[in-house]
């Protein structure tokens, strides 16, 4: 009875919500499954250096994260801020025969000395899903790919949980927006791959959610799914004397605003210094903060709240975006090392 029990349970869950999470990540590209690729030790996440790092290393990181075939393993600087200087290289000659599972089952040197994160090592996995026929990459009708052919997802069973899902394995903002599919002319051809999808949200791969036997359905495409996603989060500093130093804004629906400097602190300028690839954050007295001409148009966010670890000013609790009490004599001026004006 015990065993009937956990097999039900775990039928429940769906995949991967047993399993341990990876332990390797792919951060600074389009979408999850491409990127700077960071390996976590006891809770802190660093680098792998590029020498000896190949196309098998890339496919083992690929199955992992359950990201389909490897295509590329870029290195280098390509990806974007940077990471710190201070964030750690953990490992260097990585060497996988291509069969591992996980890629700490790989041989590797675990003293790094003579790697700069200049030399980051990269990973390009195939894409499994997207969205296609909308105004961007972030929305349109969604499709996933299937014994290498691309198919449709019907409408039946799909909620905001399972768009959250999506918009998260994009790279994506977040999710505002699923409907069917609006008129013929953005309906999709041949295969419907998936029905009747289930997701908590949480996962970071519409794979390792519940649904209905690929390419088994009654669907028409009539029921084609579409989904809407935020653009991916962006800031900028702008009119100071470096791109590290000037006054905060961030892009939201296409527009540029500034953020008020309600609760705003140290921990809040570390982490938009660490987005940017700036460095650390530096005091500057507020005689220099003044000298720039505070903003117009949009104030996007307010009572902005960092723990300081996050990675992007995202991740941040704040009020709604667009709600403030504020004008923009207010306006956010951040410092960072690497942008130190003339004071």
């Amino acid at each position: 009875m015990a065993l009937f029990f956990f097999l039900i349970f775990a039928f429940s869950t769906g995949p991967g919500l047993l399993e341990s999470p990876p332990k390797v990540r792919l951060v600074r590209g389009p979408h999850r499954c491409e990127g700077r690729v960071e390996v976590e030790r006891n809770g802190e996440w660093g680098t792998v250096c590029d020498n000896g790092w190949n196309m098998k290393d890339v496919e083992v990181v690929c199955r992992e994260l359950g990201c389909g075939a490897a295509k590329g393993t870029p290195s280098r600087n390509l990806y974007k801020p940077l990471a710190d200087e201070k964030q750690k290289i953990f490992i260097q000659d990585v060497n996988c025969n291509g069969t591992e599972d996980e890629l700490i089952e790989c041989d590797r040197v675990e003293d790094v000395f003579d790697c700069s994160h200049s030399e980051d090592a990269g990973a390009i996995c195939e894409r499994t899903v997207r969205l296609v026929d909308g105004p961007g990459r972030c929305k349109g009708r969604l499709e996933v790919k299937h014994q290498k052919q691309w198919g449709t997802v019907c409408k039946a069973g799909w909620n905001l949980s399972a768009a959250k899902v999506v918009c998260r394995q994009l790279g994506c903002g977040k999710a505002t927006l699923i409907k069917r599919c609006c008129n013929k002319d953005t309906q999709g051809q041949g295969l419907i791959w998936l029905s009747n999808v289930s997701c908590s949200g949480q996962e970071e791969d519409l794979q390792h959610c519940l649904s209905g036997l690929e390419g088994y359905n009654n669907c028409t495409h009539d029921e084609d799914t579409w989904v809407e996603c935020e653009d991916p989060f962006k800031l900028r500093l702008v009119n100071g004397d470096t791109s590290c130093s000037g006054r905060l804004e961030v892009l939201h629906k296409g527009i540029w605003g500034s953020v008020c400097d309600d609760g705003w602190a140290k921990k809040e300028e570390q982490v938009v210094c660490q987005q940017l690839g700036c460095g650390k954050p530096i005091f500057v007295p507020a005689k220099a903060r003044k000298k720039f001409v505070p903003g117009n148009g949009r104030i996007w966010l307010d009572d902005v709240h960092c723990k300081g670890e996050e990675q992007s000013l995202e991740q941040c609790q704040h009020r709604s975006w667009g709600y403030h009490d504020c004008n923009h004599k207010e306006d956010v001026v951040v410092f960072c090392l690497e942008g130190q004006p003339d004071i």
